[in-house]
């Protein structure tokens, strides 16, 4: 059974860190290129990063430089870290497996169930 579980979200105040895990059962990760999503309430999901299988790395402008993401083959799991965190980075955040990288989420087969994610004071 192909399966993507996240976890690591949680309520972190402005400035503060979080660490997000993707972790695929059922298929080998490492052969997909993955890409994590955030959903805001109200807002359409929209893609934050993702990672070839060569394990190039791309991320949008709104995260360039705070958030870093990688794959450990071995483990058959997906990190994003993420620092220096926003009140706007607030939302659900999904982790998804497609054949190549992309923004849409149209590309991507399997997807998360997903994990909240809330910077607040």
């Amino acid at each position: 059974q192909v399966q993507l579980v996240e976890s690591g979200g949680g309520l972190v105040q402005p400035g503060g860190s979080l660490r997000l895990s993707c972790s695929a059962s059922g298929f080998s990760a490492g052969d997909y290129a993955i890409g994590w999503f955030r959903q805001a309430p109200g807002k359409e999901r929209e893609g934050v990063s993702c990672i070839a299988t060569d394990r190039g790395t791309y991320y949008v402008d709104s995260v360039e430089g705070r958030f870093t993401i990688s794959r450990d083959n071995v483990k058959n799991t997906v990190y994003l870290q993420m620092k220096s965190l926003k009140p706007e980075d607030t939302g659900v955040y999904y982790c998804a497996a497609g054949s190549r990288v992309s923004w849409s989420t149209r590309d991507y087969d399997y997807w998360g169930q997903g994990t909240q994610v809330t910077v607040s004071s």
